[in-house]
């Protein structure tokens, strides 16, 4: 494989421009491959070259290697392999490298220390709290990059005021690069307990160190200065996080610095190696650079950790960007590997991000904005829960999929292989233990029909099931498919899940995506390009010539990029913008200078200028282009209408950072025309051969080879056209011509392209459409999440989305949070049976716990889909309102006996009516509990306390309605009415048979029989308890969960509506099915649920219910765990933390210890069960808030013992700097987690005031109380159980 080379003949190209007189060189070393594209001086002015990025028998490094063979080949000078390559006819060297991303994936890189302000030594493992999978009870992060964590005693405030002139004079006052003014509280000791530490770490082996303070971003004095004492006790890298990116987020940016220095000393490694294999002369003869995460090049001595992420990827972006745009017509680029698809969109500008998450950390620095999803050639196949399902785990390059005979794993390769699509006798044969056969057909078609056979007898099984049933005649035959229908079954749902970023980067933003040209690259993706390309409507594909080394030509056409970026904390207004435009020209001018310094001209300087912009009381920020009359405003507006649909009125704009983008435009490699016809002709096929297609099954099908094809010729599908290194698929309908430059261009047939759909189960049919109503649930996620305004919607999370059939019953639910996942389809049933003339068009609104609601802060927007005079389908989403009025701010009211007493409550309330938003109504509605009478010894009460976020998120989730509508509309339009209804029912019963074959199998392993009981009990910190008996009937699969014998209700809040204990039922019978399993009403079909009238899962429509939904479920959800014997008890509580006055108001949940499992240790300082929401930054935490936080870290200590130990909970200190009301409503502060199996408990959990004069006041699980200016309040959440008895 290492000797191969690719490249055309001398007759088939012609360069269209002059050659340099020396060679250039394109490199993208992957994790398997390294890609070269070389210009070479002589004919044919170019050379593609592949080789082995690991071959330490052979060389040292794959780069090096290649140029060294190249030069060899085509100087006609022999240079020994073991010699250092001479560099004098080199010009230039770029490079894309996968290095930093597999060092960061497989935790490889230097060791590396952390030193952090004072109580945050855990800031970074903690994160945002989330777990990443909602339903895995082994919940599974990523290790961290640090190994030792030093905390600094140094803490600077921000000072929300003017200083005084005594102020100004004491030194303990600046003003931070934003314009905020700072008061240091406490300055770092260099020369005591940390310089001592320090060393001891340069003793003990560390080399690196990340420095990460809080407010760094707007005042770096501290960082800095321990940095500095960090270079000379001699630490090699030093990554200060101010000097990497001064951007506000104290978890991105240390991240950001953990990660480059984890990664920067191994990429200075690997250019050291580098450099070492040339002569002398090297670094002064060849311009060398590399490719960042942000599509720019960057000089060899600027390449650094953080931003060398995506540095592989980022070159094919480029490389497509640039040779499919056409200046009109915008481009979605799929590059299709081994493992994953990485989707990106160009439009004539780069797309950025500037946060992002990869392998657990968060970084924070441009990238190119690329969405990417487990389904790559060498994802593997599984039929499981009667759902195909393709990835995330990978078949790998070792032992690789099937046909690479070395007993590997089915994979979408296979599958290619099956159907013909990829065709043996065209590959090298490399194959096999000794690496000398061709691809393994055989084996394939064996593992196929294996596998085929598997999918055929559960069908068999459903249809005996469904005529037992009497649902379906015995006359019927039950679906059976041939191995080709199952093979090409897994390709059509690897290409619907490759369908959904798609959509996610258009549809989801507000573009057309049948509007873009769909350009793929990758060794796999032209096989897949005619189908996906048919599934969203796009009329054209584009390959290029070099699809499948694509990253490495892209760096060809590259520029070299240098950006500079300031923080800002002025407020959009002339003063701002003109004190904004002087420091842009300040950056641009030091940026200018930069690129001059590296040889660029001033008429090759491109400089952009950029201001970060955001709606206040908004997390969303949108990079501005200054556009040619320097209204950002303008730009600003209409790329915030374009996306989510409306603009904010009145509402100020934040400018939150400038920012400079540098490019010096550099030589880029010269386009090469393709060969032409002398004379009229056709093309001519290099053999037949028989590939599957959806439209027709088998056919006879020619293969061309691109090398023996002419620029103009075109071809009719069915055909493939096969490259040295890659195969294009032109399926039935479509026609393929060779353009100027020997790429292939696609004009895609749209009528007739698949086959129609019918209402009969369909298998591979199942799981398409259980792909297509989870997408459609994501994206009105997505769109509530970026329409909303309020900090509980849009940053912590707290919302669902979902879609409902015309009975009201859950067909899909994002995965958002578990505890609205049974409880949402009640309220939807609710206003089925009782909203009055509810008509196309109109939304109704709803949070009263008897009308299917959670708690009243949860109101859901419920918008019915019509199609023909009736409604077939229904969508809601449900989001957390911060304040709905009551007797507390942040209407959580921990004393709260009577439902009133909570904040405004409805059952039914038109929202939109006649089409127009009833604000005037919904107003009165949510003021309407200031207007309660409350007798003079109670707690007044109050209407909303911040109606205009409520107004605004009620329309944000209006907007996510409209948009699951029009997803469902155009789906029912795609396929007709009775066909989706029918995937519906589908989805609905596989999700039945899954819960129902689980129930036997836990009968079974818990030696129960065939009819048995279980029983189960927990205690609330008040001494009611919580009583399951679950009877499992192992004969039909069903269950009954009977909770007689739980506690009547009470004369607090925990009181939980039914609807809250359904979903504790449903998210843990999702949890133990095993694999992935649409979550919908089917999961509750085999279950009957008895809760007693009256008692606390049950209670009247009067009681208080705030901490059923966020308590109470907590503790459903362990009882029934336990009865499982799943998982032991988590932190049983949600720590719901609330403060405000009459001006404001901020709530939150804080994370906890997991409960351990019979395998695992549950995890630290994690949301568990019913919620999944994220915790405010630090930094915007106190920006916003009259409040500093003291310590947010890891409960050492606090989960149970046991052969698996218990997660540890979490500290939160908070100090007040105003007067303010505070409450707290938790749990598990009287009765401790319990463990399981022999594990022990956690520790409870603790609620402590501080006065200011030092004395601490413990505060029960629920209180109310006021504090003043200089108090503090500590939180100690619980821990999590331990599975198991210690091991002696």
């Amino acid at each position: 494989v290492n000797e191969s080379r690719y490249r055309c003949e001398v007759s088939s190209v012609k360069a269209m421009t002059s050659r340099s007189p020396k060679f250039r060189f394109s490199i993208d070393r992957g994790g398997t491959f390294t890609d070269i594209y070389a210009e070479i001086p002589q004919e044919p002015g170019f050379v593609v070259y592949k080789l082995l990025s690991e071959d330490p028998t052979n060389y040292k490094d794959a780069p090096t290697e290649g140029i060294r063979r190249i030069l060899e080949q085509y100087t006609g000078t022999a240079i020994p392999r073991q010699s250092r390559v001479p560099s004098h006819q080199i010009e230039w060297i770029r490079m894309g490298t996968t290095v930093a991303t597999n060092a960061l994936l497989e935790r490889k890189g230097e060791r590396t220390l952390l030193l952090t302000t004072k109580g945050f030594r855990d800031l970074l493992k903690i994160g945002n709290q989330t777990r990443p999978r909602i339903f895995d009870l082994e919940i599974d992060k990523p290790d961290l990059l640090y190994e030792r964590v030093i905390e600094v005693a140094e803490r600077v405030k921000l000072l929300k005021r003017e200083p005084t002139p005594d102020e100004l004079n004491s030194g303990n006052f600046h003003k931070g690069v934003t314009g905020e003014w700072i008061e240091i509280e406490q300055r770092p000791d260099l020369s005591g307990d940390l310089r001592a530490k320090l060393e001891q770490a340069r003793a003990d082996g560390f080399n690196s160190v990340a420095v990460v303070f809080l407010h760094s971003y707007t005042f770096s004095d501290h960082e800095v200065s321990v940095g500095k004492l960090c270079h000379d006790l001699g630490f090699k890298q030093v990554s200060v996080s101010s000097q990497l990116t001064p951007m506000i987020k104290i978890v991105q940016r240390g991240h950001t610095a953990t990660v480059d220095a984890y990664l920067t000393p191994l990429i200075k490694k690997y250019i050291e190696g580098f450099v070492s294999g040339f002569d002398a002369d090297f670094s002064k003869n060849v311009d060398v650079s590399f490719m960042m995460s942000d599509g720019g090049l960057c000089p060899m001595d600027h390449f650094n950790g953080y931003r060398s992420i995506l540095s592989g990827p980022a070159g094919g972006v480029v490389g497509y960007a640039r040779t499919s745009f056409d200046g009109k017509q915008p481009v979605i680029g799929i590059d299709m590997g081994g493992t994953s698809t990485d989707v990106s969109r160009f439009d004539g500008t780069f797309d950025h991000v500037f946060e992002t998450q990869t392998a657990g950390v968060f970084v924070q620095a441009p990238q190119l904005a690329i969405e990417t999803v487990a389904a790559g050639g060498g994802s593997r196949l599984f039929f499981s829960n009667g759902l195909f399902k393709v990835g995330p785990e990978s078949a790998g390059a070792h032992p690789g999929p099937v046909c690479y005979r070395k007993n590997g794993h089915l994979a979408i390769t296979d599958a290619n292989v099956l159907l013909g699509r990829v065709v043996p006798d065209y590959f090298p044969k490399i194959f096999g233990p000794t690496e000398d056969q061709p691809l393994g057909k055989d084996d394939v078609v064996a593992a196929f029909a294996q596998l085929t056979e598997e999918v055929n007898a559960y069908y068999r099984s459903v249809h005996e099931r469904d005529v037992a049933a009497g649902s379906r005649p015995a006359s019927d035959k039950p679906t059976q498919l041939t191995a080709d229908e199952v093979a090409y079954g897994f390709v059509k749902v690897a290409n619907e899940a490759m369908c959904r970023p798609i959509r996610s980067i258009t549809e989801a933003k507000g573009y057309n995506v049948a509007d873009h040209v769909l350009s793929v690259f990758g060794g796999a993706g032209p096989q897949h390009a005619c189908a996906i390309a048919r599934n969203l409507g796009m009329r054209t594909v584009f390959v290029h010539r070099y699809c499948s080394i694509l990253s490495a030509y892209g760096l060809g056409l590259a520029d070299i990029v240098l950006e500079e970026q300031e923080p800002c904390a002025a407020v959009y207004s002339p003063d701002g913008v003109a004190d904004a435009s002087t420091r842009l020209e300040k950056l641009s001018e030091k940026v200018k200078s930069q690129l001059e310094s590296r040889g660029f001209a001033a008429d090759a300087i491109e400089v952009k200028k950029y201001l970060n912009l955001r709606y206040f009381g908004t997390d969303t920020q949108s990079m501005t282009e200054r556009p040619e009359n320097g209204d950002y405003m303008t730009s600003f507006e209409a790329s915030y209408k374009r996306e989510y649909g409306f603009i904010l009125q009145n509402r100020k704009v934040q400018i939150d950072d400038v920012r400079v983008r540098g490019t010096g435009k550099s030589t880029s490699v010269s386009s090469v025309l393709w060969r032409r016809r002398e004379t009229p002709g056709s093309p001519n096929a290099d053999s037949i051969t028989s590939v599957y297609f959806e439209d027709g099954g088998r056919q006879e099908t020619p293969v061309y080879l691109l090398s023996q094809l002419y620029a103009g010729d075109v071809i009719q599908g069915p055909a493939l056209i096969i490259d040295k290194t890659t195969t294009t698929v032109v399926v039935p309908g479509c026609i393929a011509s060779i353009t100027e430059f020997g790429d292939i261009r696609i004009d895609v047939g749209l009528a007739g392209g698949s086959r129609k759909v019918g209402t009969e189960l369909d298998p591979i049919q199942l799981s398409v459409f259980a792909h297509r109503f989870m997408s459609i649930a994501e994206q009105m996620g997505t769109s509530l999440e970026r329409t909303a305004v309020s900090t509980n919607i849009k940053e912590r999370r707290d919302f669902s989305c979902a879609i409902f059939g015309p009975d009201g019953a859950l067909v899909a639910n994002a995965p958002h949070l578990p505890v609205h996942l049974g409880s949402m389809q009640e309220a939807v049933k609710w206003q089925i049976n009782n909203a009055v003339d509810w008509k196309d068009g109109e939304v109704i609104a709803s949070n009263h716990p008897a009308a299917g609601g959670s708690h009243l802060p949860d109101i859901t927007v419920i918008s019915p889909v019509y199609k023909d005079g009736k409604p077939v389908f229904y969508v809601a989403s449900r989001g957390h309102h911060a304040d709905i009025g009551g007797i507390s701010p942040g209407s959580m009211p921990p004393f709260s006996t009577k439902l009133v007493e909570e904040g405004a409550c409805f059952k039914s309330f038109k929202l939109v009516e006649a089409g127009v938003f009833q604000e005037a109504g919904i107003t009165e509605v949510l003021m309407a509990p200031g207007k309660v009478h409350r007798e003079r010894w109670e707690t007044p009460s109050s209407g909303t306390r911040n109606l205009s976020d409520n107004i605004s998120d009620l329309k944000a989730q209006i907007a996510a309605n409209n948009k699951g509508i029009s997803l469902i509309q155009e789906l029912i339009s795609q396929h007709g009415l009775d066909v989706v209804q029918a995937y519906m029912k589908y989805i609905q019963q596989t999700a039945e048979a899954a819960v129902r074959d689980m129930l036997r199998e836990l009968s079974i392993s818990q030696g129960m029989a065939e009819v048995d009981s279980v029983i189960a009990e927990d205690f609330m910190d008040n001494g009611a308890a919580v009583r399951l008996k679950l009877t499992i009937n192992r004969l039909d699969g069903s269950a009954i969960f009977d909770f007689t014998g739980t506690d009547a209700e009470i004369h607090g809040n925990i009181n939980a509506p039914t609807s809250v204990t359904k979903s504790a039922i449903i998210y843990s019978l999702r949890c133990m099915v095993k694999g992935d399993l649409p979550l919908n009403q089917g999961c509750l079909d085999p279950i009957t649920v008895i809760l007693p009238k009256g008692s606390f899962l049950d209670p009247s429509d009067e009681a208080a219910v705030v901490g059923g939904n966020v308590l109470t479920s907590q503790r459903v959800t362990d009882v029934i765990l336990t009865a499982f014997k799943a998982v032991a008890c988590s932190q049983g509580c949600m720590n719901n933390f609330t403060f405000g006055d009459e001006t404001l108001g901020y709530y939150e949940t804080i994370a906890g210890g997991a409960g351990a499992g019979p395998s695992w240790n549950g995890q630290d300082a994690v949301q568990v069960h019913m919620t999944n929401t994220r915790i405010t930054d630090a930094e915007i935490l106190e920006k916003r808030y009259p409040i500093l936080l003291r310590e947010f870290s890891i409960r050492w200590g606090s989960g149970g013992s046991g052969a698996h130990t218990g997660g540890n909970g979490a500290v939160r200190e908070f100090e007040f700097l105003k007067d303010l009301t505070v409450g707290i409503l938790s749990e598990r502060r009287v009765i401790a987690p319990p463990g399981i199996c022999g594990g022990g408990p956690a520790l409870r959990g603790r609620n402590i005031l501080i006065n200011r004069d030092g004395k601490q006041v413990f505060i029960g699980p629920k209180a109310m109380f006021r504090v003043s200016k200089g108090d503090r309040f500590r939180i100690e959440t619980p821990g999590g159980g331990g599975y198991g008895p210690v091991e002696k």
